[in-house]
C-alpha cells in the first residue's frame, strides 16, 4: 500500500511471511535482517515493512485490504466497462501467467520508477507492447531458464563465472526495464499518484542495486516475487468472484423488485374483484326481483291464454256449423253432378258407337267396291286368259275335266268346314273368357265396397277427432285472448313497480325479508311452469302429428274417390264395347255360315279384323290386370300406413317415458339447486354487515336501473303493436269468413288457410312467450353460477398468489444466505 511517496509490504492476516526467516537458495547467510536489508536496498519505495519502518521503530499501518473492500471494488467496477475491459484483463492475465516465469512477474504497485521521457514512451508504445505480450514472454522463460541454471551449478573457473555475472546484470537489467513497460501499460490506475521527480530517482537509484545485487539476493527476489504472484492470483480470483456476487445481487435486487410489483399488482386486482363481487351480488338481487315480476306477468299471460282459448272455441264452433252446411251442399252438388254425368256418359258411349260402327261400314263398304273393281280386273283377266287355254286345252265337259274339278271341290269343302271349326271354337273361348271378367268384376265391386266402407268409418273416426282438437285449438285461442289483456295487465303493473323502486331504495332491511319470500314463491313457479311448459310441448307434438295424419287420409280418400268413379267409367265403357263387339260377332257368324261362297273371297279380310279386335281384346284384358294390380299396391299402402301409425304411436310413447326421466333428472337439478340456494341464502345473511359499501355502488345501480326502464317502455311498445297486429289479423279473418259465406268452394280452402294461419301464430305467440321465459332464467342461472364461478376463481388465484409469495420469500431467504455463506467463504479465504 502507498504511504507518502513510497509504499509498505504488510502481509494478509496481519502475520509475518514466512520467507523472511528462510535461509537462502545458495548460501546459509541471509537472516530477517539480511532479508529486510536487501528488499529495502532492492525496493527503495518500500518505507515500512512488516509494520516496522526504515529506522527500525513500529508503526501502525493503517489497515487496507489487498484486494480492496466490497464497496471500493463495486465503485471500480461501475467505472470500468463491463465487457471489455475484463476480458482484456483476464486475457492478458492468462498470458502472462502461462508465459512468463515468476520470477518475471511482479506487483503492479511494486514498479512506480521511471523518467517523465519513459513514461510518454510507454504510453506510446502500450497498444505494440500489448499486442505482442505472448510472444516475448515465451522468450523471457528460454533466457530466465539459461540464467538460472548456470548459477546452480555453482563450478566453473572464475572467469566463466564473471562472464555469467555480466550477463545476468545485463539481462536483469533489460528484464526490468521491459517490466516496468509491461506494468506500466496494464496498471495506470496505481501509478497516477506518484510525481515525475521521484520516479527519476528511483528509476537511476533502482538500476545502480540491480548491478551492485548478488545471486542470493536475486534469489531472495525471486521468493518474494513468486509469493507476490500468488497474492495477484488470489486477488484476481477474488475480483471475478466479487463481481459475479455482485451480479448475482443486482439479479436478486431485480427479482425482488419484480416480486414486491405482483405483490401490489394482486393486491390492486383483488381489492377490484371484491368491488365487482358486490356489484355483481347487486345485480342478482334485482335480477331475482325482475324474475319474480317476470313470472307474476307469465301467470296473468296463461290466465289470459285460457280466456282467449274459451272465445277461439266459440267461434269455432259457428264454424263447425258452417262447415257441416257446406259439406251436405256439397254433397248433395256431387251426387246431382255424378247422375248427369252418368247420362251424359251414356249418351256420349251410344254416341260413340254408333259412329264406330258407321266408320266401320263405311270403310267395308269402300273395301268392297275396291275388292269389286279388282275382282272385275281380275275377271276379266282371268276369262281372257281362260279362253286362250281353252283354246289350247280339252273341252270342259270332258271326263278328265270333271274328275280334276270334283278333286279340288272336295278339297275347298274339307277346307272350308275346317275353317268354320276352327271360328267355332275361338267364339267359345272368348265367351268363357266375357264370363270370366263379368265374376272378376263382380267381385273387385264387392271388394271394394268393403273397402269403401272401412275409408268411411275411418274417415268419421278421424272427424270426430278432429273435432275434439278443434276444441283444444279454441280453448288455446281463448287463453291468447285472455295473455292479450294480461299483457295490458303488465304494463300497468309495471309502471306501478317502477314508484314502487324507489320506496324499496329507502327500505332495505325490508328488502331482505321480501326477497326471501319471494325466492320461496320463484321456486314454486318455476316447477309449475317447468311442468306446463311440458304438457305444451307434448300438446302441440300430438296436435301436429295428428293434423299431418288428418291431412295425409283425406288425401288418400279423394284420391280413392277418383279412381273409383274413374274405374267406373272405364268398366262401362269396357261393357259397352264388349257388347257391342259380341253382337258384331254374331252377326258375322250368321253372315258367315249363310254366305259360304263369298266367305272365300273376303277371307284375308276378315281374318285382319279378327287379328285387330284380338288385339283390343288382349289390351283391354292387360288394362283390367294393371287396375287390379293398381289395387292390390293401394291395399298394400294403406296396410303400410297402419303399421307406420302404430309404430308412431309406439315411438311416442317411448319419447313421453324419456321425457317423465327427463322431469325427474330435472326436479332433482332442481333439489340440488335449492341447496345451492339455502347455502347462498346463509351467505346473504352473512354479508348483511358489507350493506354500508353497497350505498357507494348504488349510483351507478340507479343508472342501470334507468337502462332497464327503458327497455321495459320497448317492450310495452312491443306489446301495443303485437295486440295491433293481433286486431288486424281478427279483423282480416271476419272478412274471409264473410267472403266464405258468399262463395262456398272458395270458402272451404280459405278456412282452411286462415286456421292454418291462426295455429301458426298461436304457436309463435306461445313460443315467443316460452322462449323469453326460458330465456330469463337461463340467464339468471348463467349469471349467478358465472358470478359463483369467479368468487372460486378469486379464491383460487389468491391462493396461488400466496402460495408464490411464501415460495418466493424462501427462495429470497435460501439466496441470502448462501450469498451471506459464499461472502464469508471468500472472507475467509483472503
Amino acid at each position: 500500500m502507498l504511504i507518502g511517496g513510497g509504499f509498505s509490504l504488510t502481509s494478509r492476516a496481519r502475520y509475518r511471511d514466512p520467507a523472511c526467516y528462510r535461509p537462502a537458495s545458495g548460501t546459509g547467510r541471509a537472516t530477517g535482517g539480511d532479508y529486510r536489508e536487501t528488499v529495502l536496498h532492492a525496493i527503495p519505495q518500500l518505507m515500512v515493512l512488516d509494520e516496522m519502518s526504515i529506522f527500525g521503530q513500529p508503526e501502525s499501518v493503517p489497515e487496507e485490504n489487498s484486494d480492496l473492500s466490497l464497496e471500493i471494488f463495486l465503485q471500480h467496477l461501475e467505472s470500468l466497462d463491463p465487457g471489455k475491459n475484463v476480458m482484456d484483463e483476464g486475457k492478458s492475465s492468462t498470458s502472462s501467467r502461462t508465459c512468463t516465469p515468476p520470477s518475471m512477474l511482479k506487483a503492479k504497485r511494486d514498479i512506480d520508477v521511471m523518467s517523465e521521457s519513459d513514461f510518454e514512451s510507454g504510453k506510446e508504445n502500450h497498444r505494440s507492447l500489448t499486442k505482442r505480450t505472448k510472444i516475448p514472454s515465451c522468450r523471457k522463460n528460454t533466457s530466465y531458464r539459461n540464467c538460472a541454471k548456470q548459477p546452480a551449478k555453482g563450478k566453473g573457473p572464475d572467469s566463466g563465472q564473471e562472464q555469467s555475472a555480466t550477463r545476468k546484470i545485463n539481462h536483469l537489467s533489460s528484464e526490468k526495464e521491459e517490466e516496468v513497460h509491461s506494468s506500466l501499460s496494464s496498471g495506470k490506475a496505481d501509478t497516477e499518484g506518484v510525481k515525475v521527480s521521484s520516479r527519476k530517482q528511483n528509476a537511476a537509484f533502482i538500476r545502480n542495486k540491480v548491478l551492485s545485487s548478488t545471486a542470493s539476493d536475486e534469489s531472495t527476489y525471486r521468493v518474494l516475487v513468486q509469493e507476490l504472484d500468488q497474492e495477484r492470483e488470489k486477488r484476481w480470483k477474488a475480483e471475478q468472484i466479487v463481481k459475479k456476487l455482485t451480479e448475482h445481487i443486482k439479479e436478486l435486487q431485480g427479482k425482488a423488485k419484480e416480486e414486491k410489483d405482483i405483490n401490489s399488482l394482486a393486491v390492486h386486482t383483488t381489492d377490484r374483484l371484491k368491488e365487482l363481487i358486490v356489484k355483481e351480488r347487486n345485480a342478482k338481487v334485482k335480477l331475482e326481483s325482475l324474475v319474480n315480476h317476470l313470472r307474476d306477468e307469465s301467470e296473468r299471460l296463461g290466465n289470459e291464454l285460457t280466456r282467449v282459448k274459451s272465445k277461439e272455441e266459440e267461434q269455432q264452433k259457428a264454424l263447425r256449423g258452417l262447415e257441416e252446411t257446406l259439406s251436405k251442399m256439397d254433397t248433395q252438388r256431387v251426387q246431382q253432378q255424378a247422375t248427369e254425368l252418368k247420362r251424359i256418359q251414356d249418351a256420349e258411349l251410344k254416341a260413340s258407337a254408333a259412329q264406330k260402327e258407321a266408320d266401320l261400314l263405311r270403310i267395308s263398304v269402300k273395301q268392297h267396291k275396291e275388292k269389286v273393281q279388282q275382282l272385275q280386273e281380275l275377271f276379266t283377266s282371268r276369262e281372257q286368259a281362260h279362253r286362250k287355254e281353252l283354246e289350247a286345252r280339252v273341252v270342259l265337259y270332258g271326263s278328265e275335266f270333271q274328275e280334276a274339278l270334283a278333286k279340288e271341290i272336295a278339297k275347298e269343302e274339307q277346307r272350308h268346314i275346317q275353317h268354320i271349326k276352327e271360328f267355332q271354337d275361338k267364339i267359345n273361348i272368348l265367351n268363357q273368357q266375357y264370363t270370366e271378367l263379368e265374376d272378376e268384376f263382380r267381385v273387385a265391386l264387392t271388394i271394394e265396397a268393403k273397402r269403401f266402407k272401412e275409408v268411411k268409418d275411418g274417415f268419421e273416426n278421424v272427424t270426430a277427432e278432429l273435432a275434439e282438437y278443434k276444441d283444444s285449438l279454441a280453448l288455446s285461442q281463448r287463453k291468447e285472448k285472455q295473455s292479450a289483456s294480461l299483457i295490458q295487465e303488465l304494463t300497468a303493473m309495471v309502471k306501478e313497480q317502477k314508484a314502487k323502486l324507489s320506496a324499496v331504495t329507502k327500505s332495505k332491511q325490508e328488502m331482505t325479508s321480501d326477497l326471501k319470500s319471494r325466492i320461496r314463491t320463484l321456486e314454486r313457479v318455476v316447477e309449475e311452469d317447468k311442468c306446463k311448459t311440458v304438457q305444451i310441448e307434448l300438446f302441440k307434438q300430438e296436435k301436429s302429428k295428428l293434423i299431418s295424419q288428418l291431412t295425409a287420409q283425406e288425401s288418400v280418400i279423394d284420391g280413392l274417390k277418383a279412381e273409383r268413379k274413374i274405374w267406373g267409367q272405364e268398366l262401362a265403357q269396357q261393357g259397352v264395347s264388349l257388347a257391342q263387339d259380341r253382337g258384331k260377332l254374331e252377326a258375322k257368324i250368321e253372315v258367315l255360315t249363310a254366305e259360304n261362297e263369298t266367305l272365300k273371297k273376303q277371307m284375308e279380310y276378315n281374318n285382319d279384323a279378327l287379328k285387330i279386335k284380338t288385339k283390343v281384346v288382349e289390351d283391354q284384358t292387360e288394362t283390367i290386370r294393371k287396375l287390379k294390380e293398381g289395387l292390390q299396391e293401394r291395399d298394400e299402402q294403406i296396410r303400410k300406413h297402419r303399421d307406420e301409425i302404430l309404430e308412431i304411436r309406439k315411438v311416442f310413447q317411448e319419447q313421453l317415458d324419456e321425457r317423465a326421466a327427463q322431469v325427474e333428472a330435472l326436479e332433482l337439478k332442481l333439489e340440488r339447486h335449492s341447496a345451492r340456494k339455502e347455502e347462498l341464502k346463509q351467505q346473504l345473511e352473512e354479508k348483511d354487515s358489507e350493506l354500508e359499501d353497497i350505498k357507494k355502488a348504488y349510483s351507478t345501480m340507479n343508472k342501470k336501473w334507468q337502462d332497464k326502464a327503458g327497455l321495459l317502455t320497448q317492450l310495452e311498445t312491443q306489446v301495443k303493436q303485437m295486440k295491433q297486429n293481433f286486431d288486424a289479423k281478427e279483423k282480416k279473418l271476419i272478412e274471409e269468413r264473410d267472403r266464405s259465406l258468399q262463395a262456398q268452394k272458395i270458402a272451404v280452402e280459405k278456412l282452411h288457410s286462415v286456421d292454418d294461419a291462426f295455429r301458426r301464430q298461436l304457436e309463435s305467440v306461445l313460443a315467443a312467450h316460452q322462449a323469453e321465459l326460458l330465456h330469463l332464467a337461463n340467464d339468471k342461472q348463467k349469471e349467478i353460477e358465472t358470478a359463483n364461478e369467479k368468487v372460486y376463481q378469486v379464491e383460487e388465484e389468491m391462493r396461488q398468489l400466496l402460495q408464490e409469495t411464501a415460495k418466493s420469500k424462501k427462495t429470497m431467504e435460501e439466496k441470502i444466505r448462501r450469498l451471506t455463506n459464499a461472502l464469508s467463504d471468500i472472507q475467509q479465504d483472503l
